[in-house]
């Protein structure tokens, strides 16, 4: 009986391509998704310190929905560097402006605060509405 664990190495790693459609459903929900295929946890070869995840289009981001009152209520926040600042634009204003940035923000958090985070979420596409162009790619719908 073998009771090593498998570990996976970077040459051994197969990326695919996914899409996941954000229309009518909460930013967050959609976020933690994007998050797990990013960091490869829906693969049974996972392994924590080696960027083994897939990459990730995000169609629809102009629909995706924020639940309760967080529309009005959410705060996202910057601080510039300068003194007195701090940067606030409320997540109606946002969704408003660039509703990609929302989701980005939201995704980022959900990935590690390091390098490998950093290196994941440059598999992430964003795209406001249903048309992207990454065809070639040939990604697979998923469904969650």
């Amino acid at each position: 009986m073998n009771n090593t664990t498998y570990s996976a190495k970077k040459n051994e790693i197969e990326r695919k391509w996914y899409i996941i459609d954000a229309e009518n459903k909460p930013l967050g929900r959609v976020a933690t998704e994007a998050a797990k295929l990013l960091r490869g946890k829906h693969k049974p070869t996972y392994t924590p310190n080696i960027d083994c995840g897939d990459h990730v289009i995000v169609i629809n981001c102009d629909k995706a929905i924020l639940t309760g009152n967080k529309m009005n209520d959410k705060k996202y926040t910057h601080f510039t560097g300068y003194i007195g600042n701090m940067k606030e634009i409320s997540a109606k204003d946002l969704m408003a402006k660039d509703s990609t940035k929302a989701m980005m923000h939201a995704i980022k958090g959900m990935l590690p605060h390091n390098t490998l985070g950093r290196q994941m979420l440059t598999k992430v596409r964003l795209y406001k509405g249903a048309e992207h162009d990454n065809q070639a790619q040939k990604p697979e719908v998923w469904e969650y």
